[in-house]
């Protein structure tokens, strides 16, 4: 055999191993799990305020690589709130972490119901009623905490929180003069609200987290226990107010971001 025909028959064999193991490279490639997307957060305000209030929280959230979209929910009823919700939630492509503030608690307890792409849930000092349970009715169990004595209601039937109250009871651990500019923006809520109920509970085929203020004066402390252990879910408790979001954002970023990698995990699997 001539030199020449070896050398080309040398070349053949090195081709073709190399072609093969391209092949089986890609593959493996092909065959292996992509990584999990992150879930996409959606946020739920909660009473007297709008989605501006997680204005410390969503960028925390988007430098970590999650797509944040914040609702602004009208107040104007709990039929209307839980609506709106609806609609953003079903608007995200993949898996989704629902959080809620307060009242907003009891809104994404319906809201994110029978929605198979949502993973988890997030209360922040949050109400969780149960089917069936109003707000008003959960709060009568437990004695009244001060917000109760703050709120002023006006003539169409909406409530406020007086203004020279409004630190005190529901932002005591933030500067007086961030407080003072959540008070001149404070968004009313329907007082017909508080005595609507959840005709669905999401926590019950949910995991989800609970933030638990021990400074808390406007939902009681005792209630957001008792809720959170019904719920099974997991609880975190410290030191702050009702808006640890204002005032300890990046505890709150934790809290949510503990949801999303469990819903990614979930999701994966």
């Amino acid at each position: 055999m001539s030199t020449f025909v070896r050398a080309v028959g040398a070349l053949l064999v090195a081709t073709f191993a190399m072609t093969a193991q391209a092949a089986g490279t890609a593959s493996q490639a092909k065959s292996a799990p992509a990584p999990s997307a992150k879930p996409s957060i959606v946020l739920v305000h909660g009473a007297f305020a709008d989605a501006s209030s997680w204005a410390k929280v969503i960028p925390l959230l988007q430098k970590d690589g999650y797509d944040v979209t914040a609702v602004q929910i009208p107040l104007t009823g709990y039929a209307e709130d839980v609506a709106t919700t609806k609609r953003v939630i079903a608007a995200q492509t993949g898996p989704v972490v629902v959080v809620g503030h307060s009242y907003g608690g009891a809104v994404i307890t319906e809201a994110a119901a029978n929605d198979a792409n949502v993973k988890a849930l997030v209360y922040i000092e949050a109400f969780a009623p149960e089917v069936g349970e109003t707000i008003a009715a959960a709060g009568a169990k437990y004695p009244a905490p001060p917000l109760g004595t703050a709120l002023k209601p006006d003539a169409a039937g909406f409530l406020w929180v007086d203004r020279a109250k409004f630190h005190e009871v529901f932002a005591g651990d933030v500067p007086v003069a961030e407080a003072r500019v959540a008070a001149a923006t404070q968004k009313p809520i329907a007082a017909s609200s508080f005595e609507a109920a959840p005709t669905v509970a999401a926590w019950k085929s949910l995991p989800s987290w609970f933030t638990v203020g021990t400074k808390d004066e406007a939902i009681n402390v005792d209630l957001m226990r008792a809720q959170a252990r019904r719920a099974h879910g997991t609880i975190v408790e410290g030191a702050w107010s009702h808006v640890p979001f204002l005032s300890q954002p990046r505890m709150v970023v934790k809290v949510i971001e503990e949801a999303a990698k469990s819903a990614a995990g979930s999701a994966s699997n």
